[in-house]
């Protein structure tokens, strides 16, 4: 299996982790496969989808040996082949995906796939616009970085927790927050993000 990295998007994935409360679970643009190895933990099957077929072939390559996790080649927003069932994940993610797409289509699509009271998390809604969005974007990355490098007692912590099942019996990762109280009813994230973005785009 893959070693794990760091970049700014990993640096989420904790606060991803955190907010999981049920499966099955979908990863949306899921890239290599990271964060859904990491979910592959918190979950009974878990599901990534990326648009790109290099990406999904690097995630199954890397994710092998996981026999609860699926990868799919497809657009999430136009799922023609009906790779993807309606209605099916409990828990749905997408870091760094949702601010290259029309947001109102991607909340239809988003709002089909969730089951009925699942939980959306999405990291990564802001656009840069001006200047200054690309500044303070720039300046976030080192301290971002900074944050996230563990204090040595830190380190030890989680390699003391690694193998540390869960309550339901299961491995979590190493450090991971306990589920996370979102600021949102976790039965109407799509209502919540749409006023959201109406707010971005205005």
């Amino acid at each position: 299996m893959a070693e794990e990295y760091w970049n700014h998007n990993v640096h989420y994935h904790a606060l991803v982790l955190g907010a999981v409360v049920r499966g099955p679970a979908l990863d949306l643009g899921c890239g290599e496969g990271l964060l859904v190895r990491r979910l592959a933990r918190r979950v009974d099957s878990v599901t990534g989808v990326d648009a790109s077929g290099e990406m999904i072939r690097l995630a199954h390559e890397r994710s092998a040996g996981l026999d609860n996790v699926t990868f799919v080649e497809a657009d999430f927003l136009d799922d023609s082949r009906g790779l993807l069932p309606e209605g099916r994940y409990g828990f749905v993610s997408a870091v760094a995906v949702i601010h290259h797409v029309r947001f109102g289509p991607a909340l239809q699509a988003i709002e089909r796939l969730l089951a009925p009271g699942g939980r959306l998390v999405i990291v990564g809604l802001a656009r840069n616009r001006t200047p200054l969005d690309w500044i303070v974007s720039a300046a976030g990355v080192p301290v971002s970085r900074l944050r996230a490098r563990p204090r040595r007692q830190d380190r030890r912590r989680r390699h003391a927790h690694d193998d540390a099942p869960d309550e339901l019996g299961r491995r979590t990762p190493g450090g991971a927050p306990p589920a996370a109280r979102l600021p949102f009813p976790a039965s109407s994230p799509v209502a919540l993000l749409d006023r959201l973005g109406q707010a971005l785009d205005g």
